[in-house]
């Protein structure tokens, strides 16, 4: 079967050459201002919560948003929107409101860090390995996704597009650090919303409005009226009973999986832990909230659209449901994860379909910046300099940081091949989310507001965790159970959460707890609410207070579930 190829021109390749040009650019002005590992790994905790909030946003905007959000909205519909309503605004509200005064405040480096201070060096180490293989395989999803761009654009052999790709994403975080993640990950909010809402709305004039697009779903032959609510949302949780598929979903993934990956997962919080003070820093996530609850707007609608204007992804559609998606695949060419380039290739006239693809060249780049400025600040501080090599001079931390982007960027390439194997990345990031996400946030919050829970706990929980998703996860692919969509993915992290807690509490009991002078700042009894101020500001206006803002975030959020469910 043919490749799916691009037909760019001139024009489309112009403006590509030209964000390019502003990528690298950023890079190296963000270059000047590097003088330490501090500014070059957390930009000096210099940065105003817009810029912070934006790239809070655009640093989950990758693979997972991007291509896997529209691949499940052409393959669920509606209930796609649950990932953004139900599994992140409310985690994103609760990191900015709760969480983030103790990272900001205990002046940790790290989620790691923060960590060993609560529970020592057997959790820390434990999670801060978890943190760092998790990112790199993350980012092998933005990578191989980034040289399937290029690939389609170019012609060139997938392996070289993944170097070309990989060595893009060094140039300006070796350059630059964070400050210079950050900043890009501002430039390509707007060049991704520049890129989809077009799409979006050239696809619904080609379908015939949402009219037009609520009549085709409906006709759809495999779940029709289904795919136009997000509620019980049966196909997407795997359980045929609505009862369930509601608490599956709000249970496993607006609570374990969400709270799980906004509030313990470093990526996201670093770009908080870069504001100037603890305000802006609370304000991040619940600042990118705002944009957050529109994103499946372009992300999701263009996946329903393809999925119904695309003969291609059509026939695929309608193979896959009584076949295989391996089979499916074999006969049309195509798979779920191809819906926006699809769409694109269907709708998009030349140069509207260069800022298309730079904002996809964005979107990826973006994702694997964020996981690769994520993984060398913990290897440097959490791993290297924690277990390696103790007391040098910041300097030689400095280059640890830098010699550990070149080393991921090139360990990406080849967990790029891992993530080629998925028709629906989704299911891959879910599984990976599960294993190492929803143990963490059970210690985590444990760990927070029960001062008893001692430092062999916190380890002993995250492997019993850990280990119990592998568990469910070995046991749905060798068919001891089958749960369709990402109910596997599901189960797994609210077994790994359940299991976590449990281990958690009985290890508690028999071992002994840090004594209360020790845990100030670190779980919330013992830290006195002066602690969560800045007294170093004025105190700001009711509109730039984290409580008031969350307040309307939540109640938007509830419209939106309430309307479209």
């Amino acid at each position: 079967m043919e490749a799916i190829r691009l037909d760019a021109q001139w024009i489309d390749y112009l403006l590509i050459a030209i964000y390019f040009v502003f990528v690298l650019g950023i890079g190296w002005f963000a270059k000047r201002g590097i003088s330490s590992s501090i500014e070059f790994l957390l930009s000096g905790r210099s940065l105003p919560a817009w810029v912070t909030a934006l790239a809070f946003v655009s640093a989950n905007l990758g693979a997972v948003e991007i291509m896997g959000m529209s691949a499940t909205g052409a393959q669920y519909g509606m209930p796609t929107m649950h990932y953004f309503w139900i599994g992140a605004v409310p985690a994103m509200l609760f990191l900015g409101v709760v969480m983030m005064p103790f990272y900001y405040g205990s002046k940790v480096r790290s989620v790691p860090e923060f960590m060993r201070k609560r529970f020592g060096t057997g959790a820390h180490l434990v999670n801060a390995l978890s943190f760092a293989v998790a990112q790199i395989l993350i980012a092998g999803v933005n990578l191989f996704l980034l040289g399937t761009i290029v690939n389609r654009l170019l012609g060139w052999p997938l392996w070289i597009a993944l170097v070309v790709a990989a060595v893009i994403v060094l140039s300006y975080i070796t350059l630059g650090g964070l400050t210079a993640a950050i900043y890009n990950e501002v430039l390509q909010f707007f060049v991704i919303v520049a890129a989809l809402l077009p799409l979006t709305l050239i696809g619904l004039n080609r379908v015939g409005g949402w009219d037009g697009l609520v009549d085709r779903v409906s006709n759809d032959g495999m779940l029709g009226a289904e795919q136009l609510s997000s509620w019980p949302g049966e196909q997407l949780s795997g359980f045929d009973n609505p009862v369930l598929s509601v608490v599956g979903i709000v249970f496993g993934l607006g609570f374990v999986l969400s709270f799980g990956y906004w509030t313990t997962n470093f990526v996201e919080v670093q770009r908080a832990m870069a504001s100037k003070s603890i305000n802006a820093a609370r304000l991040t996530p619940i600042l990118g909230a705002f944009p957050k609850m529109l994103i499946p707007f372009i992300v999701v609608i263009p996946g329903m659209i393809a999925a119904v204007l695309v003969n291609q992804l059509t026939e695929f559609k309608q193979i896959s449901a009584s076949v295989d998606e391996a089979t499916a695949q074999a006969q049309t060419g195509v798979t779920y994860n191809d819906a926006l380039l699809l769409l694109m290739r269907e709708v998009l006239p030349n140069g509207l379909l260069g800022i298309a693809i730079a904002g996809l060249l964005a979107a990826f780049m973006a994702g694997m910046a964020a996981n690769i400025s994520a993984f060398n600040t913990v290897f440097s501080y959490d791993l290297w300099q924690q277990y390696v090599v103790k007391d040098r001079e910041d300097d030689y931390y400095l280059k640890v940081g830098r010699f550990a982007t070149i080393g991921a960027c090139i360990v990406a390439i080849f967990t790029a091949l891992i993530a080629g194997n998925f028709s629906n990345l989704m299911d891959y990031l879910q599984t990976l989310f599960g294993f190492f996400n929803a143990p963490l946030f059970a210690t985590f919050i444990l760990g927070m507001f029960w001062k008893r829970m001692t430092a062999t706990a916190g380890w002993v929980g995250l492997v019993g965790g850990t280990l119990s998703a592998v568990a469910v996860f070995i046991l749905s692919e060798t068919g001891v159970f089958d749960l369709p969509g990402q109910g596997a993915a599901f189960l797994a992290a609210s077994t790994a959460f359940v299991v976590d807690i449990v281990l958690s509490v009985i290890v508690t009991y028999f071992t002994s707890p840090k004594p209360p002078a020790e845990l100030r700042g670190l779980v919330y009894s013992e830290t006195p609410k002066a602690d969560f101020e800045d007294f170093s500001e004025p105190k700001p206006p009711v509109w730039k207070r984290p409580v008031p803002v969350a307040g309307v975030a939540l109640v938007l959020v509830i419209i939106l579930n309430v309307t479209f469910g």
